[in-house]
């Protein structure tokens, strides 16, 4: 599987190149976003199966990169940085990215989390589309086959990993997801790290919908989907 990385230092490049490469990955190191905008020229064969996207490049900032990859398909973007608040995280998963890391991270985590982005298919493949039906919510219509959620009328743009954790509460309206159970079934893994990563993708969820009683935070528990009244 071929992987862009987009880093600009050339000693973390190194390094996490020969560590993904000892998974597998066929790594393609872009120094800048000008080079990772190049490298995903629709004539590159064959195709990245995702990106590793820091934020601090030289030539401009990774939120535009990520906006600017995100309108040309829908490869999976993965925002590698050290900008760890909560609104950062919120406004890289709003421009579309799939999942955010913090450095430093655990190389072991950082794979698994590449696995589990790549094992979801992608809007409109075959595989998208064996989950025939929709699924009403009020104002809420969750659209499987499509992969696509609109309100009122509206189309939400959300990103794999939103639409996941929303069809998955939203099959069954009121009854509390644990967090593990969450995790293991949007994420695919059992890393403790994901847990932050599962909150950021609730507020997000909430502001998106522009909804934040959609979904209740359960103390000590998880989440559950409040049905909106019709």
């Amino acid at each position: 599987m071929r992987l862009l990385l987009v880093e600009d230092d050339d000693h973390v490049a190194a390094a996490l190149s020969a560590v993904l490469s000892r998974h597998g990955f066929d790594v393609v190191h872009a120094r800048n976003g000008e080079e990772a905008l190049q490298a995903l020229l629709p004539a590159e064969t064959p195709p990245f199966g995702v990106v590793l996207l820091d934020l601090g490049l030289p030539d401009q900032d990774g939120y535009e990169v990520c906006g600017k990859i995100r309108k040309r398909g829908s490869i999976p973007v993965i925002m590698v940085t050290a900008r760890a608040d909560v609104r950062s995280r919120i406004h890289g998963l709003n421009l579309g990215a799939d999942d955010y890391v913090v450095k430093p991270y655990d190389t072991g985590e950082l794979i698994a989390r590449i696995h589990a982005v790549m094992r979801r298919p992608a809007p409109g493949s075959p595989e998208a589309a064996e989950d025939v039906g929709d699924l009403r919510l009020g104002s809420v219509r969750i659209e499987l086959p499509t992969r696509q959620v609109s309100v009122d009328g509206s189309v939400v743009q959300l990103t794999r990993k939103e639409f996941d954790l929303l069809a998955l509460l939203a099959q069954r309206p009121g009854v509390v997801f644990r967090r593990e159970q969450i995790i293991s079934e949007v994420w695919r893994t059992s890393w403790e790290g994901t847990g932050r990563t599962l909150e950021v993708h609730v507020a997000s969820l909430r502001a998106k919908l522009h909804m934040p009683a959609l979904i209740e935070t359960v103390r000590g528990v998880g989440y559950r989907l409040v049905a909106p009244a019709t």
